[in-house]
């Protein structure tokens, strides 16, 4: 291939029932000139086999099989491997509609874009079959450095500066600043921030072509995390530290940091009362009460417009500094999510 304009990077493990619809999707896209980086990251399954078996029938897509070390490093890995103009980022679960390389390429092309950013698909799943669809969207916008700042709010708001799956990134750019995935937790945002946090030149388009999807058996976002609430007072850090950077202060801007964390001070809390966290009920109480205490929790109150009644109606414990109180809100949201996932991703996605 003389002249390859996108390398997709997907690390795979586990996702054997999965990944072969993500490479067809791949396949399927009315842009030729890509480049296809699949790291089996020690999968135990047959994921590796399917993507070996799809490398055999097409010279573009280069199979690493290696140790299982995460996704970040699997991603680090094939980034150095990389030939591409951009890099575009893509998971073993997940698919991607036709026209999305040509359509990001052509507005990166035609703005000279640093980053193209898009709308996605959020497929919940609520049995093997059925799911509910949610639109994650903004409306079209070229922004320079100032007025991307200015503007990243709405971007926050609407889930599009989270994930790195729906944006084509210009490689020379990432690289001149030796920006990789770091080896951690919920590794995709620092990395999105770092990207973020001196570009110059972004694209917004309003169409959508990424299907995240949501709520199978095995989603690790199904599980209780020991260390949630520390990492998301790390974000809260981040976020901050990185509107100081842009200089920007505005209403706005610091609003939407506030509901932000009170949102995920919420979702922490279920993580401690919800089934699959077995710490003893003392332990419970004492991880709630630090959280009601936490140095931003008056602050981020008092800035913070909840945007439904569910969400109004939800922070009032946590303003009475209530422990048994918002310990049981906690477990009424476990159990609806442990019960009713239809039901958990609409009111989740409307709060």
């Amino acid at each position: 291939m003389q002249d390859i304009k996108v390398s997709v990077i997907m690390p795979v493990y586990k996702v054997e029932k999965y990944v072969a619809r993500a490479i067809e999707s791949i396949l399927a896209q009315t842009l030729k000139e890509f480049e296809f980086l699949i790291v089996d990251d020690g999968s135990p399954d047959n994921s590796g086999k399917i993507c070996d078996e799809y490398a055999a029938k097409d010279s573009r897509i280069r199979v690493f099989h290696r140790e299982n070390g995460g996704a970040p490093s699997a991603r680090n890995m094939a980034m150095d491997h990389a030939r591409g103009k951009y890099y575009y980022f893509m998971d073993g679960d997940d698919w991607a509609e036709p026209t999305m390389l040509e359509d990001m390429c052509r507005l990166a092309e035609e703005h000279d874009a640093q980053l193209v950013i898009t709308g996605y698909y959020i497929d919940t799943y609520y049995n093997d079959s059925d799911y509910i669809t949610f639109h994650q969207v903004q409306p079209d916008a070229v922004y320079d450095r100032q007025s991307f700042r200015e503007n990243a709010y709405k971007l926050f708001d609407s889930n599009l500066l989270y994930t790195p799956w729906n944006k084509l990134y210009n490689r020379e750019y990432v690289d001149s600043r030796g920006l990789r995935f770091p080896q951690t937790f919920w590794d995709d945002f620092p990395f999105v921030l770092g990207v973020i946090r001196d570009i110059e030149r972004v694209v917004v388009s309003s169409k959508q072509y990424y299907h995240f999807i949501r709520a199978r058996a095995d989603s690790e976002t199904a599980v209780y995390r020991p260390n949630m609430y520390e990492k998301r007072e790390e974000e809260h850090g981040w976020m901050l530290d990185l509107y100081r950077h842009w200089n920007i202060d505005d209403p706005h801007s610091r609003e939407m940091i506030a509901r932000r964390y009170v949102e995920r001070l919420v979702g922490c809390i279920e993580n401690v009362t919800n089934k699959s966290c077995k710490l003893p009920h003392s332990e419970k109480r004492k991880k709630i009460k630090q959280m009601l205490n936490g140095e931003h929790v008056g602050p981020c109150l008092k800035q913070a417009k909840p945007r439904s009644l569910m969400m109004k109606i939800l922070l009032i414990p946590i303003r009475m500094r209530n422990v048994t109180l918002t310990m049981a809100k906690g477990k009424v949201i476990s159990l609806v999510k442990s019960t009713n996932i239809k039901l958990f991703a609409t009111l989740k996605a409307n709060r």
